[in-house]
């Protein structure tokens, strides 16, 4: 299998060089995601809204991989604040309740932009087909 290189036309993924996901063997590597919705350039202030948007983002990478969010094997999330912690596990639990993936919580000093509450990461696997 080949590496493919997925965007999701963010003009973040061209500006700074990267990839929102690659694709490499069975593996799906998704870069670190922020709760922007891509589609107005918008950011909501609540952290579960970001969360939303980033799940909402990861999912439609993901299919566009041939994988989904029932395929995420390790989730990393990173807050700006620990107060941010409760209302995305929340969102995350909502996501991945049933498929619980390896995952890890950081508070971080910050992140690109000050208006960026959070920011997660995602490993997949393709389904075996």
């Amino acid at each position: 299998m080949t590496r493919r290189l997925l965007s999701t036309g963010s003009p973040f993924e061209r500006n700074f060089g990267y990839s929102r996901a690659v694709v490499d063997g069975d593996l799906v590597f998704v870069s670190g995601t922020t709760g922007y919705d891509y589609a107005t350039m918008t950011l909501p202030d609540d952290p579960a809204a970001q969360a939303r948007n980033i799940f909402k983002t990861v999912g439609a990478v993901l299919e566009e991989a041939g994988s989904s969010l029932a395929h995420v094997v390790r989730a990393q999330y990173f807050v700006t604040d620990r107060s941010y912690c409760e209302p995305v596990l929340a969102v995350c639990g909502e996501v991945f309740g049933e498929i619980r993936p390896a995952a890890g919580i950081y508070v971080v000093a910050g992140l690109l932009k000050p208006e960026m509450k959070l920011e997660i990461e995602i490993t997949a696997r393709l389904p075996k087909t």
